[in-house]
This record gives structure tokens, C-alpha cells and sequence, in this order.
């Protein structure tokens, strides 16, 4: 089984960070019960000094090389892995993708209506390079602009009734799709750093939401154990 994270900065993670896909990837090692990999065509974290996806410095260095993999970028969005999905699951042989995006594309690049548009085009894309392609995909989660700003709240709100409508019109027994929850008790306050991006108790959060979408509705893995770090 080969897994796939797929997202914008709260996915890649800063340099330093453990990243949720760290804690992801301990809870699969801990519960998956079979063979998996992480795939994807990158490996690294955003380095803010360099304002540049270039640094390998995790918060565990024996995070090993192989399980980095993503297809995450800091500033992308559905609008910018839309056009490369599909080549990216056809190259890596993905079987299930992991997707957290949306917040900065409504954030900078798009209205909820075409954020939407680009998702049911990321899907497509996905199931024309693997037509069994299965994906979890996380709805916009809050942060301290649309704590601020009732426009963009309202966006991101429209955009997650968007998101399930697009999972419940699209998925199919061949190509099963799921809408995780919001993560229980998601606090920007103390599950972030600043506001957006998920300090070590957010990426626990993060990564549980998507564990426990694929305990309950698929049987894999097991329900998401928070390690100690």
C-alpha cells in the first residue's frame, strides 16, 4: 500500500518541525498491521531564511529518508497540484492520498466556487493516472484570518460544504473517497504556532483526523494513538 501526503504548508512543515506526516507515518508503522511506503517526488521542508523548500532538517533526524516523501509545497494550493497530480500518482504508483489543502488557495488565489472546480480537476486527474485511486481528503480547518475576517470565514465555510459535495458526487467503489472530520478540539490558539500552521499538538490533531478516516471507514490501520513527543 503506498501512501501519499499531499498538501500546502501545514503539510510540508518548516524546518524543525516533526510535520504531521512524521506523526503519520509512526502511527502506520504502530497500527498498520501490512507492507507500506510513503511515496512522492519530495522530500523536503520549507526553510523560511532561504524562502525555499531546501531544508532536510527535521525535529527527529531519524525520520528516515523514505518515509519524507510528499507532494506538499508552502504558498500551493488545489489550483497548483490540479496540473500535477496525476503525473505525480502515475510516477510513484500511489494508492491512497492524503490530501490537506484549500486554506491558501481561498486564502490568495481563489473564490470557493473555483477552489471547488480545481478539486473535482485534482480527483480526475488522479483517477485517470490510477483508476482505483482511493483519497481522504481534510476540509479547510481554522485559523487566526477567518477569526478575523467574516468574508474569508464565510469562503472557507462555503468551500467545506463545496468539498462534500464534491466527495459524495464523485466517490465510486472503484475510486472511494472520504471527507475526514475536523479534528476534535482543533484550537488555533494552542494547536498552532502561529495561527495557521500546527505546532506539535496540532500535528498529532492533523494526523489523527486522517488516521482515524481510515480506521473507521476502511479497517486500515488502527485508531490514532498520540505518541509522546
Amino acid at each position: 500500500m503506498r501512501f501519499m501526503f499531499v498538501g500546502d504548508s501545514m503539510t510540508i512543515g518548516r524546518a524543525g518541525d516533526y510535520s504531521w506526516r512524521y506523526r503519520m507515518w509512526q502511527h502506520l508503522c504502530a497500527s498498520f498491521g501490512g507492507p507500506f511506503e510513503i511515496v512522492g517526488p519530495r522530500t523536503a521542508m520549507y526553510d523560511t531564511f532561504a524562502d525555499a523548500p531546501v531544508s532536510h532538517e527535521y525535529a527527529d533526524p531519524g525520520f528516515p529518508v523514505e518515509a519524507r516523501r510528499h507532494l506538499a509545497g508552502w504558498g500551493e494550493g488545489w489550483q497548483h497540484m490540479a496540473p500535477v497530480v496525476g503525473g505525480t500518482v502515475g510516477a510513484h504508483k500511489a494508492d491512497i492520498l492524503l490530501v490537506s489543502l484549500g486554506l491558501i488557495d481561498l486564502g490568495f488565489y481563489t473564490d470557493s466556487t473555483e477552489t471547488a472546480a480545481n478539486t473535482r480537476r485534482f480527483i480526475t486527474a488522479a483517477r485517470e493516472a490510477n483508476p482505483h485511486i482511493r483519497a481522504v481528503l481534510l476540509p479547510v480547518i481554522p485559523n487566526i484570518r477567518a477569526a478575523s475576517d467574516a468574508p474569508f470565514a464565510a469562503e472557507c465555510d462555503r468551500f467545506n460544504v463545496l468539498l462534500a459535495k464534491a466527495v459524495a458526487d464523485l466517490d465510486s467503489p472503484s475510486s472511494p473517497l472520504l471527507l475526514a472530520s475536523r479534528p476534535e478540539a482543533y484550537d488555533i490558539h494552542r494547536d498552532t504556532y502561529d495561527g495557521t500552521h500546527p505546532n506539535a499538538s496540532g500535528e498529532h490533531r492533523l494526523a489523527g483526523a486522517f488516521a482515524d478516516a481510515l480506521h473507521q471507514a476502511w479497517g486500515l490501520g488502527g485508531p490514532y494513538k498520540r505518541a509522546v513527543s
